[in-house]
């Protein structure tokens, strides 16, 4: 079975690097901090509801898509 915090944070990595952001401009865009969002991205961290809906909205896109 894939671990789901990498593939959440594979998930968000593509969609960051589609809109061409680093990971300190989507932890400004989303009010975290940017090593947060590597940890996320590198699937070190587990991701909460909350913090998932704010990357779904900086990045503009839907909340289930990033769960996908």
């Amino acid at each position: 079975m894939v671990d789901i915090n990498r593939k959440v944070g594979k998930r968000i990595r593509n969609c960051r690097k589609d809109k061409g952001w680093s990971q300190e401009k989507l932890g400004f865009e989303s009010g975290l901090h940017r090593a947060y969002v590597g940890q996320i991205e590198r699937g070190e961290k587990k991701i909460g509801l909350i913090n998932l809906e704010k990357f779904s909205k900086a990045l503009g896109i839907k909340l289930s898509e990033l769960v996908k």
